[in-house]
C-alpha cells in the first residue's frame, strides 16, 4: 500500500462469542489490515467450546473476561506481524456480542488507570473483576427473573414500550438481578458493570467507558425514548444499579483518547480517538450500510433481520433498539432459531441432501405454491408455537404433507413471510426505494433470493462482506462525533478540533450504499399481486395457531 492510504487509518474491534477479530480501514474506507484470535484453538486453557463455557443442567452459559483481554494482547500483536502502523491509527471503535455483562471489582478502576506497559493486559487486570465468570447471550437461566421484571412495570407489553423488548433471559437486566439474588457478596463489591462493548472500551481508555445507546438497548433496562436507564426497571434488578452502570451515551460519542498504555507498548498516538464501543447487531447495522427504508436479512445458523425504523414500535415478537446512526431513530431486530438448519432438513428430507436438487425444487414450483403455506419449527421460537411442522392447504385447511417440490417452497416461502409479517408488526413500511441485503451462508443461493425479493417486492443485493460487524466499528472509528463531556476530557489535545471537518454517519452510510453491494435479485412483475394476499393469510394462520397453542 502507498503512503498516501497509510496516513491516516481507523481501527475497528469486534469481541465476538468464538474469536476476537480487528480490521482497519483507510480514509476511502478500504480494509488495509485484518486479523483474528480465535478462542478455543488459540487459547486452550479457557476450555471454551464455541467461545464459552456451558453449565448444561443449570441452562448457565458464561465466558471469561481474562480470555478477552488475553485475546486482546494476541490481536495486537498479530496486527504489528502484518506490517500495520499503529501509529497510523487516527481512532479506534468496537463492538461485542450483545447481552454479555462483566463485573468490575472496587478499586479495578485504580488498576486501569495505572497499567505497566511493560507486561501484558492479562497478567496485571486477573484479579479486578468480582464475577470471574461473565454470563453471555446464550445463558437462560433467569426465567424467574425475567418474570419479576415484567411484573414490577405493568406485564411485558409495557415493558417492550418502555425498553423496546419484553424480558428475555439473555438480557443484561435479569442476569444481574439473578447474580444479586444468589450472589449478593459479590455484587456488593462490585464497582461497575459493564456490557462487553464497554468493557473492551474500557481497556484502551484506561478508564471506565459509557455504555452506548444501541447495545444499553439490549438490557431491558434502558428506556428508548428517554435515553436514560429507567428507575423502575432498575429498581427490579438489583439496588444501586445506575451507579454500577454509569450515564450512557450516544453510539458515536467519542469518549476520550487512547490510555498511554497503549501508546507507549504498541505505539499508538496519544492523540487516537476512543469512540463508544457498541453490540455486534448494531454494528452490523452499520458496516451493512443501511439507509432508512433498507433491510438486511442475515440468512445463516438462525435468520437474523435488521430495519431501520423512524419511530419505536412495540411488540412482543422482535427487538427495537436505539440506531446507531442516529440516535433520535431505532432500529428493529427480529432473530428466528429455525434458519438454515430448518432449510437443511428439508433439503435432507426432500432434495436427497443435495442443494442443487433443493433449488431445482425451488424453481419448480410457481410464486405463490398454488396457495400452499407452510411452518416448520425445529426449534421453539419467541411466540408460542410448538415444534413441529404446520401445513394449510390454498382454503387455510390444516393438511398432513406436501409433495417434494411444495415442501420445500412452503419452508422458504414461509421463512419469509414471517419476516415480512413481522418486519410490519415493528413498524417497518416497505417503498419502491427499499433495498435488501442479504448476508450469511443462504445468501450464496440464487432461488432462495428470489424468493425474498418476490415476498418483498424489493432487489436484493448481496453482501461481501463477511464480518459486517467488525467493518461497521471501523466505520463507527472514523466517524465518531466530538460532545463537550469526555471520559478522559482531562488531557490537553484538542479533542473537537480533531473531528470539526468530518461528515456524518448518515452521510457516511448514504454515500457507501451507493456502491456498497452489487445488485444480486430483482421481484417478478407479478410479486406483489401474489404474495400481498398470502401476507394477509399467513398472519390469519399464525395467529390462530397462537392461539390454540
Amino acid at each position: 500500500m502507498g503512503d498516501t492510504q497509510c496516513r491516516k487509518s481507523y481501527l475497528g474491534f469486534d469481541f465476538s462469542t468464538q474469536q476476537l477479530k480487528a480490521v482497519a480501514v483507510n480514509d476511502t474506507l478500504e480494509v488495509i489490515s485484518e486479523a483474528t484470535v480465535h478462542f478455543d484453538s488459540e487459547l486452550p486453557e479457557f476450555r471454551t467450546v464455541g467461545g464459552v463455557n456451558r453449565h448444561e443442567k443449570s441452562h448457565v452459559v458464561t465466558a471469561c473476561p481474562l480470555m478477552w483481554i488475553k485475546a486482546l494482547d494476541l490481536v495486537i500483536e498479530k496486527l504489528k506481524i502484518t506490517g500495520f502502523d499503529l501509529s497510523t491509527v487516527q481512532a479506534i471503535s468496537g463492538c461485542g456480542q450483545q447481552h454479555g455483562s462483566v463485573y468490575w471489582k472496587k478499586g479495578a478502576n485504580e488498576v486501569l488507570k495505572n497499567l505497566d506497559p511493560n507486561k501484558f493486559l492479562h497478567t496485571q487486570l486477573q484479579d479486578v473483576f468480582s464475577i470471574r465468570e461473565s454470563p453471555v447471550w446464550m445463558d437462560s437461566s433467569t426465567t424467574k427473573q425475567c418474570k419479576q421484571l415484567e411484573d414490577a412495570v405493568g406485564g411485558p407489553e409495557n415493558l417492550a414500550t418502555i425498553t423496546g423488548s419484553r424480558a428475555y433471559e439473555r438480557f443484561t437486566g435479569s442476569q444481574i438481578a439473578k447474580i444479586f439474588q444468589t450472589r449478593q457478596e459479590n455484587y456488593m463489591n462490585t464497582e461497575r458493570i459493564s456490557l462487553i462493548s464497554s468493557f473492551a472500551a474500557s481497556l484502551f481508555l484506561g478508564d471506565y467507558a459509557a455504555i452506548d445507546f444501541s447495545d444499553g438497548s439490549g438490557m431491558n433496562l434502558l428506556d428508548i425514548n428517554t435515553r436514560q436507564w429507567h428507575q423502575a426497571c432498575l429498581d427490579a434488578c438489583a439496588p444501586n444499579l445506575s451507579e454500577k452502570l454509569g450515564e450512557p451515551v450516544s453510539s458515536s460519542h467519542i469518549l476520550g483518547f487512547i490510555s498511554a498504555y497503549f501508546v507507549e507498548r504498541y505505539g499508538f498516538r496519544e492523540d487516537c480517538r476512543v469512540v463508544a464501543f457498541t453490540g455486534d447487531n448494531p454494528a452490523s447495522l452499520v458496516g451493512t450500510c443501511l439507509n432508512e427504508g433498507d433491510m438486511t436479512i442475515s440468512l445463516g445458523t438462525g435468520d437474523t433481520l435488521f430495519v431501520w425504523l423512524p419511530h419505536a414500535t412495540s411488540t412482543l415478537n422482535g427487538h427495537v433498539f436505539i440506531n446507531p446512526l442516529n440516535d433520535t431513530q431505532f432500529m428493529g431486530m427480529i432473530c428466528y432459531k429455525n434458519g438454515s438448519r430448518t432449510r437443511e432438513r428439508l433439503r435432507d428430507q426432500c432434495a436427497e441432501s443435495s442443494w442443487h436438487l433443493f433449488s431445482e425444487l425451488l424453481n419448480s414450483t410457481p410464486r405463490g405454491n398454488f396457495g400452499n403455506i407452510g411452518f416448520y419449527f425445529d426449534f421453539r421460537e419467541i411466540y408460542p408455537l410448538k415444534i413441529g411442522d404446520y401445513r394449510f392447504n390454498k382454503f387455510n385447511q390444516r393438511i398432513a404433507r406436501f409433495s417434494n417440490e411444495v415442501e420445500v417452497r412452503a419452508c422458504v416461502e414461509g421463512q419469509f413471510l414471517r419476516f415480512r409479517v413481522h418486519a410490519h408488526n415493528l413498524g417497518f413500511e416497505l417503498s419502491n426505494k427499499t433495498r435488501i441485503i442479504a448476508t450469511g451462508g443462504a445468501s450464496c443461493n440464487q432461488a432462495i433470493l428470489q424468493v425474498a425479493a418476490d415476498i418483498f417486492n424489493a432487489n436484493v443485493y448481496t453482501s461481501k462482506q463477511v464480518n459486517s460487524a467488525c467493518l461497521g466499528a471501523a466505520f463507527m472509528a472514523k466517524y465518531g462525533k466530538c460532545h463537550k463531556k469526555t471520559s478522559n476530557s482531562h488531557k490537553f489535545l484538542n479533542l473537537s478540533a480533531l473531528v470539526k471537518d468530518e461528515i456524518s454517519f448518515s452521510e457516511m452510510v448514504s454515500e457507501m450504499s451507493k456502491i456498497a453491494e452489487p445488485l444480486s435479485t430483482t421481484p417478478a412483475k407479478d410479486a406483489n399481486v401474489v404474495y400481498f394476499p398470502m401476507v394477509q393469510r399467513y398472519k390469519q394462520i399464525e395467529d390462530e395457531l397462537n392461539t390454540e397453542n
